[in-house]
This record gives C-alpha cells, structure tokens and sequence, in this order.
C-alpha cells in the first residue's frame, strides 16, 4: 500500500531532458504554405560549413521548423581534413552562450603564448627565438586561442542542430541556379533549382543565404564578384604529427630566417594520443600577381603555379627555415593533409540583393562575400560571426518582430544592418591582412626582406590588431541599432578593456547573484536565444524607495510588457550600498521579474569601474541578442530607451 499519493505535471518528463531555447514569439501569421504541390520555404540555407551549420542552428533555436527552413549542401557528411583549425576567443564566446563550447574547451589545443623566431646574431644558432607575448591581449573571457580541426567544429553544432530540427542538414542536394522572379510568386520571390539525388527539383523561398564558399553558386547567380587582388606568394600548409626537436613546437610560431617563413599552427591530440601539427610554409618561388577577377585562382595560369608545389617540396623548405632545429614526419602515415595556396584578399561589395520594394532576399556569407589569407585565424571565424550577426534579424523579419521603414519605400532598416555591420568588419580585416600575410611572407629582419619591415615592427603589428584578430576589438559604426547619443555618460575610452561602447560587445565580467550567492558570468546571461537585454546599472540610492534606482526599475518593468512577451529581459546589477539589501526594501518587481538576474557589481569584480560607470549615476544599457551594445544612456531615461526599441521592434503582445 502505498505511503503517499503521487501527483506530477504535464511537464514533468521534460525534466529528465536538457533544456531547449524558447523559441522567439511570432506576430507573423504562423507559416503555412498553400498545398498546391510547389514546395515552399522561408529561408533556404546553401551550404553546411561552419557559417551555414551557424546560421542553421541559429534559426532553427529561434523557432524556425523543417517546414520554414532548409539548409543543403552537396557532401555527404562533415569536413573530413584540412581547411581552418582555429576558435578565437569571442567566437568561444558565443559558443559559450550558445552552450557548446564544453568540448572545445576540454579537448582543443589552448594557444596562450605566440613565439617570434628570427635569424641570430650567433651565427652557430642560425634562427633563435627574439620574443613570446600573449597570444590573446586583451582582457576576454578566453585568454587563449583554441585550436581544432574544422570538421570537429561543424560536427559540435549539427550535433546541437538536430536538438532542434527533426531533418538537419539535407546532403548530397547541390546547388544548380537561382534567380528572383516577383511576377509569379511575390511572397516566394527566390527560386531554387536544386539536384538531390540525381533528380532536378525547383523550390521557393522568401530569403536565400549563400554559404557556399569562395566560389559561391548564389554570388555569381544574383551578379556579384569578389574584388581585390593575389599577392605574390604561394604557402604550402601540412598537417602532420611531427618529430623535431624545435623547443616551440607547442606554441604558435612565426619563424622567419634567411630560407624563408614559416608559422608553426600547435594542434589538438588526435585518436592515437598523438598531437597535431600544422606548418604554413611560404614558398620561395616567386610568381607574377594573379589577376585582379575575382576567381583568378580558378585559372590555369594559377593552378599551374600551385600545381608545381609537391608534399616533398613543402617539407623540404620548412627543414631549412628550421635550421639548426630537425623537423620531419614522424613516419610514412603521419601526414594528414597538406595543399598549396595562394594568398588572397577580396571582398564582395554587397552581401544582401533586395527585390525591387526594398526587401532584402538573397544574403551572401563568409567566404561567399569576403576571402583572406589563414596567417590572421579568421575564415571561419569570421564567417560564423556574419551568420551570428544575420541570423537574429532575420529572424525577427520572419517572425514580423521589426518594422518596415515608411519613408525607404518599405526596405527593413534592421536587416540593411547586416550588411553595413560585417561589409565594413570584412574590409577592416581584409586591409589588416594585407598588412600581416604580407609580413609573414617576407624575411622580415634579414637581409633578404623584400620590406624593410624589422622584427620588432612584426611584432608591434600583431600586439596592435590582436584586439581585431581575437574578435574582441570588432566595433560596428553607428546606426539604426548603434546609438551613440549619450556617450558623455561614461568615463574612459579604453573601449577595449571594457569601457561602454554601443557598437562594441559588452565584456564579460564575474557578478554575485543575491538570490543564491552564485558567482557568474554575465554572459552566461546573455545566451543566444534572440533577446534583447536591459542592463540596469543601478546608483547607491537604490534603498531610498523614491531614488533614481527603485524609480528606474519600476518604470522598466513596465516598459518590457509593452514588448511581444519574453523578447526583453533584464539584468540588474547594484554597487556597494550604505545598508543591507533584503527582498522588502527594493522594489517589488526586482524578485518577480528579475530575481536570478540581480547581482552585486563589487564583491568579485568592480563592474562600474570595469564599465566605465559612475555609482552615483548609474547607467541603462540596452544589449542586443548579439551580445554588443546598442545604446547606454542614463539610468532614469526611459524614454530614450524606449524610442530606441521601437525603432527596431514591433509593439504587441
């Protein structure tokens, strides 16, 4: 006989289960193709690397379904060897936010140290090392760079996909053409001719993401063209577990001696127990510069050059820029994966084509709109972080969360930021590229460089745009979401030590939650869900129930249920306080709204120093699902808060 009756909710089995994103509220009548045999979707993703799997992911978290989203791509599993290996620290970040970053911080190699080689005074040395600094500068979460072969990378995220979509990736499904015809179908404008399995099908969409590469389907489809140039010169890159006895093998390497240039990549332990290697070896042929079209290394000229590159020769060179050091395969089976490239940079000049009302239909990504060399670790890093800034304004496009401009014919100002925000990104790195691959190519600090440039110039230009090259240091210029209007409200520039800056991520920093003591990060509160968060950064007279924090508060609350429900949320923190703090004397609505979101900004890490903030003055700042900041203004200014997001969101339930 039992000794108690049991009574469970309709929820209770979802406890045993790990917790999925809520999906973003709909004000958009909800997706329902009309059933006449035409297959219809809202977004069509071409292409599963790591900006496409980002973008997936991403979309299907905000509540996108099969029905509403595909994602093709014509092989049939993951990348197998080669391509990018490293994470840096803001891409860790958001990976962290998105919470898939266990196993990358568990298993990756942690780059922390970058060794600087170059030719010695002691001609019985030959090469010696000049320096070692931080590999990542600035302060960040991840004080380290991580690196991984890319196809583990894209298996950790179709891996969280298929939490959320039923279908994941449709594979072995290539891109024949595109166009956009509005005459026959105006809200499905997009036409695909896809080929899965052998068999030619057409399907339409509301939106198309070109991820597909350098040598993008969609770009050429919709008429865009990459534009820059090739430098002249030809690296050869290997994977390989090594034998040497280079002291430096583990660190990040740039060696540069009489023979040539090399930069040592320390790679993740692989299945054996063994560690990987990889080597960027600079060619010493020198080559006449490719075309300025943007697919010159599609040519026969240029694969030519490439094609005179052998596996032999790669390794030869780099056993004698390591001279008197041995470098070598560490057996016959011991290379992974090796290629010869030329070093390239391009940009596309448009990453969104709109239909003739101003509505942006076909998006390009990553490599799609923008080519670079590997020297800096950005290609996937980059890439990823243009479906991140994507993804959450297209979502609320779909899902009628933002509105239409009444004075640009109708044209979606939030989603015009996509391309101002990365297009501007992607020649910022693209110029610094130039700089740095250049840099590494010559023989900087012999005789024989073609530059001039010294070693300690080399240096300087990695300590000087290691706040670009870690993602830390990406600053969006001002616009419809970057608001810089208040900036007189914060003290300090040194926005990348974490001083205020719309337009720059908000830096992490270690809070103590009232509720529980729980020492957290506050970007364990910025997940990746698609919110918009209000940081309330409250003054020292947050226990005088008529002060400017209990007023602020209060008025706040009831600015977010002016909102669609669960799309705002608040963080608040509070500075040292001349009393004791309890639940009944601060405003009520702090532990129904915000109560595991209250925390002290002083006991672990001074967050209003870290931030620039004045204690006295406190400070409201808005965060945009993207972790940056998009306005900081006073802390009783509600109603600039409020002109600000109405703006870029849709009033309603």
């Amino acid at each position: 006989m039992p000794l108690f009756t049991e009574n469970a909710s309709s929820w209770r089995d979802l406890r045993a289960l790990r917790s999925f994103a809520p999906p973003l509220p709909r004000l958009s009548p909800k997706f329902a193709p009309p059933d006449d045999g035409i297959q219809r979707h809202e977004v069509i993703i071409v292409g599963a690397g790591p900006a496409g799997l980002m973008l997936h992911l991403l979309l299907a978290r905000y509540g996108l379904t099969d029905q509403s989203l595909l994602c093709i791509d014509s092989k049939p599993g993951t990348l197998k060897s080669g391509q990018a290996d490293g994470i840096q620290p803001r891409t860790l970040e958001v990976f962290k936010t998105l919470g898939i970053s266990d196993e990358i911080e568990n298993e990756a190699c942690q780059m922390w140290e970058f060794a600087f080689w170059n030719t010695s005074d002691d001609p019985a040395k030959v090469i010696e090392r000049r320096s070692c600094v931080p590999e990542v500068i600035p302060p960040a979460r991840f004080k380290y760079e991580a690196t991984i072969h890319q196809g583990r990378v894209e298996r950790i995220i179709e891996a969280d996909l298929l939490r959320y979509s039923q279908r994941g990736v449709l594979r072995k499904t290539k891109l024949i053409s595109m166009w956009i015809d509005e005459s026959v179908d105006p809200e499905f404008p997009v036409f695909a001719e896809i080929e899965v399995d052998g068999e030619l099908r057409v399907v339409r969409t509301k939106h198309l993401v070109g991820a597909d590469g350098a040598h993008s389907v969609v770009r050429r489809a919709v008429g865009l063209e990459l534009e820059g140039q090739s430098l002249d010169y030809i690296w050869g890159v290997v994977d390989a577990v090594v034998d040497t006895n280079f002291p430096d093998i583990r660190r990040r390497c740039a060696i540069h001696s009489s023979e040539g240039s090399v930069m040592v990549i320390p790679r993740e332990r692989i299945n054996t127990g063994e560690y990987i290697t990889r080597l960027y070896v600079n060619i010493p042929e020198i080559v006449e510069p490719a075309s300025l079209d943007a697919d010159a290394d599609l040519k026969k000229e240029a694969k030519g050059r490439r094609s005179r590159v052998t596996l032999e020769g790669i390794l030869k060179q780099a056993e004698d820029v390591f001279k008197p050091y041995y470098i070598r395969p560490k057996r016959d089976d011991a290379v992974d994966w090796w290629a010869a490239y030329q070093i390239g940079q391009r940009v596309c000049p448009e990453f969104i084509v709109k239909d003739h009302t101003g509505v942006p239909r076909v998006f390009i990504v990553g490599d799609a709109c923008h080519t670079h060399s590997p020297k800096a670790g950005q290609g996937m890093n980059v890439s990823m972080m243009d479906s991140y800034n994507l993804a959450w304004k297209l979502a609320y496009h779909i899902n009628g969360l933002t509105p239409r401009s009444v004075d640009m014919g109708g044209s979606i100002p939030m989603l015009d930021t996509y391309h101002s925000e990365r297009h501007a990104n992607a020649q910022r790195l693209i110029d610094f590229d130039r700089k740095f691959s250049s840099g590494f190519s010559d023989r900087v600090g012999t005789a024989k460089s073609r530059s001039g440039m010294s070693h300690s110039e080399f240096v300087d230009l990695f300590n000087t745009g290691c706040g670009f090259t870690s993602g830390c240091g990406v600053e969006y210029d001002e616009n419809i979401l970057v608001d810089r209007s208040s900036a007189e409200l914060i003290s300090g520039k040194d926005f990348l030590s974490g001083i205020l800056r719309p337009g720059r991520r908000l830096l992490n920093v270690k809070l103590k939650r009232f509720a529980d003591g729980w020492h957290r990060d506050i970007q364990d509160d910025l997940a990746s869900t698609g919110r918009f968060r209000l940081l309330l950064l409250l003054t020292n007279d947050l226990l005088d129930i008529a002060g400017v924090s209990a007023t602020s508060v209060n008025s706040t609350a009831t600015l977010v249920q002016q909102f669609p429900t669960s799309l705002l949320e608040q963080i608040i923190v509070y500075p040292r306080l001349p009393g004791e703090i309890t639940w009944e004397n601060i405003p009520r609505c702090v532990k129904d709204h915000s109560e595991m979101t209250f925390y002290s900004g002083c006991e672990l890490e001074d967050a209003y120093r870290i931030y620039g903030v004045d204690p006295a003055r406190g400070a409201q700042v808005v965060v945009r699902p993207d972790g940056y900041v998009g306005l900081v203004t006073e802390l009783s200014d509600i109603a600039r808060v409020d002109a600000y997001l109405s703006r870029i969101i849709t009033r309603g339930a």
